[in-house]
C-alpha cells in the first residue's frame, strides 16, 4: 500500500490523473472505475482539463460504484446524475461506454448479476477511485459486510444516513437502500486509488492503514490487495504512528508517480 501525504488536494488530483493518463495512451479502451461525492471532484475538473487539452477518452470505458435504490438517473441526488454532471459530459465520454447501476430496476438482483457479467466481459476494472466514509465503508459495504461480497442491495447505517443527509432538505429524505459493487468486486480492479480528506476521516484512515484486518473496518480490506494508492491530507492522516515513515517513502521515489 502506498501512501501518499499532502494538503494540495490539486496537486493530489494532478498525481491520480497523470496515472489515468498514462494508463489511457497506453491502452485506449481502459476501464475506469468512478466514485461520486467531493473528495473526487478536483480529479473529474483536471481530467475535464486535460480532455481539453487533448487528451482522447472517447474509448475509455466507465463503471459506477453504486448508486441509492428508488432514484432514477434524472434525479439530482442520484450517482448516475452526478456522474453525467462531473464525468461523462465534460470529459466527452461516449455514453454507450459507461454502465452505472440502477436503483430502480425491477429486479434488483438481476441488475446486480448483469452489472457483475458486465464487468467481467469488459476484461475488470483497471483503475478503480474510492472514498471512505466515517465508519470506514467503501461504495456502500457498511461495517459487517463480507469481505468477499459482491454487488447486491444493501441497507445503510444510521451513520451513513446522517452524513449524507447535508444534501437532502431533511434526513427523513434520505433512500434507506443502495445497490452497490461488493468488497469482493471492488478488490478485483488491478489498482485501487483511494482519497479521504479532513480530521473526520482520520479514524477510518488509521483503521484502513494501519488496524486489522475486519469486517467492522471494511476499508481495511484494501490490506489485501497487491496496487494500492492512498492518497490523504494532514487531516485524515493525524492519527497515522507511521505518517513519517510514509512521507518518507513518497519523497525518496525518483518520481513522484502512483507506483
Amino acid at each position: 500500500m502506498e501512501i501518499i501525504i499532502n494538503d494540495d488536494h490539486q496537486v493530489l488530483a494532478k498525481i491520480v490523473v497523470d496515472s489515468i493518463e498514462a494508463m489511457v495512451r497506453q491502452k485506449p479502451d481502459s476501464v475506469l472505475g468512478v466514485a461520486t461525492g467531493s473528495t473526487p471532484i478536483p480529479i473529474y475538473e483536471e481530467l475535464t482539463r486535460r480532455v481539453e487539452a487533448g487528451l482522447d477518452l472517447s474509448q475509455i470505458r466507465i463503471f459506477g460504484l453504486d448508486e441509492y435504490v428508488s432514484l432514477d438517473e434524472n434525479n439530482a441526488q442520484s450517482y448516475a446524475y452526478f456522474i453525467r454532471q462531473h464525468i461523462i459530459e465534460p470529459c466527452k465520454i461516449n455514453p454507450a461506454n459507461v454502465r452505472l447501476l440502477s436503483g430502480v430496476a425491477e429486479d434488483l438482483k438481476a441488475e446486480a448479476a448483469d452489472f457483475e457479467a458486465a464487468i467481467k466481459a469488459a476484461g475488470g476494472v483497471d483503475l478503480q477511485i474510492l472514498g471512505v466514509g466515517h465508519n470506514g465503508h467503501i461504495a456502500f459495504n457498511e461495517p459487517t459486510s463480507s469481505l468477499a461480497s459482491r454487488t447486491r442491495r444493501v441497507s445503510l447505517t444510521e451513520k451513513t444516513i446522517e452524513a449524507n443527509s447535508r444534501f437532502y432538505n431533511s434526513v427523513d429524505e434520505v433512500p434507506r437502500h443502495a445497490i452497490s459493487q461488493g468488497i469482493g468486486t471492488i478488490l478485483e480492479a488491478r489498482h485501487l486509488v483511494m482519497l479521504a480528506y479532513g480530521e473526520e476521516k482520520g479514524y477510518a484512515v488509521k483503521e484502513m492503514i494501519e488496524g486489522p484486518v475486519s469486517a467492522m473496518m471494511p476499508a481495511s480490506a484494501l490490506q489485501l490487495h497487491p496496487h494500492v494508492s492512498v492518497l490523504i491530507d494532514e487531516g485524515a492522516a493525524k492519527t497515522l504512528q507511521k505518517a513519517d515513515f510514509y512521507k518518507f517513502e513518497w519523497s525518496s521515489k525518483e518520481t513522484q508517480t502512483l507506483d
